[in-house]
């Protein structure tokens, strides 16, 4: 086995960069700790949480290091909220409202209704959902659960359900199970449709290969980092959506908020009169959040943001008294609340609005980017502080909402291709030896931007050359230990990692049995048609029935002109072939636990018609293969 080589200490420019910091930021500062603190009630010696077979899914132990003066390989404003979000446990509120933070990357929060619970969203994991509950019941009567609300369609807020209530329990109707509209169509097409890519980028954002430790990952902005067990999703019973929409769940008013296109496709926030709170769901927390998640995602609309925070003012601003979100620490007081919604909304609306005045100005998204600064208003608030999202990337993103990737210069219309480039690059400055000396040189003046940028065609056009892939690391390294984001140095030094070591052997899927079990069947069939390659598929036709009888769906498939087309409550007389079978079996299926041979073998799929014509479109369906390059050729 090849030892594997560890991570480098910061240099004198790294530690002269994050000295700088702790010069400029009101580290004097220190309400955010107190506040932080505020209502904790208990936790466990030990937090961590595994699976039934002992795998870990969550442990705050391995961040113990946490303590004291941040270190030269660390920015000391990300040390700073590291610090805080190793705060955990079981937190009041205010009368009736309590919060478990630290149990994952977000929060799950539970109001004390009159004969039961109403919780707001469930965590990543079913195990850590579980886990939460069960500290809350180790200092609060144990009640059943009456109600969950889902602030928004990301998987850290719903993928602990299952371990709360039963699939039977909300179609039963026993738990109301609130969502804002569009909730399962964003879960599933963000998470699922690009979902392998998705899967293997955010190993990089979060760190989550990364060892924990001062050279290593020390945090993700929002939370420690994602748990790492098993996600579940269960469709809304009850959907909002319209603004000013009531509901009263066991004696507790709510009137919602839509917030779509924010900081999630399908999001909305909720005030409690009873309590004077709001719930502002993932849109106001303390950090910039992101336009654009480096993970992947549909990109958000700063315009919507600003304008739907403004809403929650608007709305509510002469009546709260405490704001909460799924991350981080609640706000208490009116006037605190209103300053804090007010910076956010501006900062929004400051980043959208000047991306727009220099893009009006002909510049490009790297010189945008490099050019918008937050006014001093903006950035002297921790809450506004680029912890997960940054202002360079947002900018960036807003740009991109706008014009798209091309920058308008006709050299960059139809580049090369990386590789191809690459070579090009370093034949033209003489060869990878010499791209290395070069490099180094601007390495040891401190100029990592430069030399990520310039080695990287180094790597590219020869994979194998260990100099240049060692220089590389070096590079990012340092840009990693400089980083005020968590994700941006998660995703440095997740690259310099790669670089010195491997890929990783595989990553774990995002398709399971249970997110299968809640996405509506045509999602699936679109995912089917993600799949197909299109040109194997060249020239083939092949037209199928599927009927699916425990739930009473008729479907026709068309493979034609390299697509799949469907349509539901329709059949073709003259299909090559049909298959009968149940959803249930579909699920299991399309969820990894059964194979379509197994299904045939033990008939619980029957196919009438030309089999081979099956055992052709399944030819022509792709398995992704979650582990790719990312760093290297």
């Amino acid at each position: 086995m090849t030892k594997k080589v560890l991570p480098k200490e910061a240099s004198t420019f790294t530690k002269k960069v994050n000295n700088q910091v702790k010069e400029a930021l009101p580290f004097e500062n220190t309400k955010d700790f107190d506040d932080a603190r505020k209502g904790f009630i208990g936790t466990w010696d030990h937090v961590k949480v595994d699976t039934e077979d002992g795998h870990a899914v969550w442990d705050l132990e391995d961040y113990k290091f946490i303590e004291g003066e941040a270190p030269d390989s660390v920015n000391p404003s990300l040390w700073r909220i590291a610090q805080l979000n190793m705060t955990n446990g079981l937190f009041k509120v205010t009368d009736r409202v309590y919060q478990v933070r630290g149990f994952d990357m977000s929060n799950t929060t539970i109001m004390e209704g009159d004969t039961g619970l109403v919780i707001t969203d469930t965590l990543m994991s079913v195990e850590t959902a579980r886990a939460a509950l069960e500290l809350y019941f180790e200092h609060r009567p144990k009640k059943p659960i009456k109600a969950i609300i889902y602030t928004h369609s990301h998987a850290d807020h719903y993928g602990g359900v299952a371990g709360l209530i039963s699939k039977e329990d909300v179609a039963s109707g026993k738990v109301a199970l609130i969502g804002p509209e569009g909730f399962m169509e964003a879960a599933v097409s963000e998470n699922i449709f690009a979902g392998n890519a998705m899967i293997r980028r955010a190993e990089y954002m979060y760190g989550s290969r990364l060892s924990r430790g001062e050279l290593g990952q020390v945090d993700a902005g929002l939370g420690k980092t994602a748990s790492k067990g098993h996600m579940s999703l269960l469709a809304p019973n009850d959907t909002i959506t319209f603004d000013h929409e009531k509901r009263v769940v066991d004696g507790i008013e709510v009137e919602f908020l839509m917030a779509p296109n924010t900081e999630a496709p399908s999001e909305h926030m909720m005030y409690f009169p009873q309590f004077k709170l709001l719930n502002i769901a993932e849109d106001a927390v303390h950090n910039l959040h992101n336009i654009l998640t480096l993970r992947g995602a549909q990109i958000r609309d700063a315009y919507e943001w600003w304008k739907d925070i403004d809403k929650a003012i608007r709305a509510f601003g002469d009546k709260y008294e405490v704001c909460i979100g799924q991350h981080h620490w609640p706000t208490w007081g009116n006037e605190e609340i209103n300053d804090m919604l007010i910076h956010q909304r501006d900062a929004y609306k400051y980043m959208h609005d000047q991306t727009l005045h220099f893009i009006n100005k002909g510049l490009t998204a790297i010189e945008v980017a490099e050019a918008v600064k937050f006014p001093p208003a903006l950035e002297e608030k921790w809450y506004l502080r680029g912890y997960y999202g940054t202002l360079n990337h947002d900018v960036k993103a807003i740009y991109q909402f706008y014009l798209g990737w091309y920058d308008g210069n006709p050299a960059d219309l139809y580049p090369l291709p990386p590789e191809d480039v690459a070579k090009k690059y370093v034949e033209f400055m003489g060869g990878v030896d010499e791209v290395v000396k070069k490099a180094r040189v601007s390495y040891e003046a401190g100029e990592y931007r430069w030399v990520a940028e310039v080695v990287k065609h180094a790597v590219f056009a020869d994979g194998e050359n260990g100099e240049a892939r060692a220089l590389l690391a070096d590079a990012l390294e340092q840009l990693g230990y400089q980083s005020e984001s968590g994700p941006w140095r998660n995703v440095f030094l997740a690259g310099a990692d790669e670089l010195r070591n491997s890929v990783p052997e595989e990553v774990i899927s995002g398709v399971t049995l249970d997110i299968v079990e809640g996405m509506p069947f045509n999602l699936i069939l679109d995912y089917m048609g993600i799949r197909l390659n299109g040109e194997r598929s060249i020239d083939k036709r092949i037209s199928m029935n599927w009927k699916l009888t425990d739930v009473d769906e008729n479907y026709h498939l068309l493979v034609n002109n390299s697509v799949l087309i469907y349509r539901d409550s329709e059949a073709d007389d003259k299909a090559d072939l049909t298959l009968t079978t149940t959803r249930d079996t579909f699920n299991h299926i399309f969820g990894g636990v059964k194979s379509f041979e197994e299904a045939f073998a033990d008939k619980s799929v029957k196919l009438e018609g030309d089999a081979k014509k099956f055992a052709e479109f399944a030819s022509l369906l792709d398995e992704f293969n979650p582990v790719f390059n990312i760093v290297t050729p």
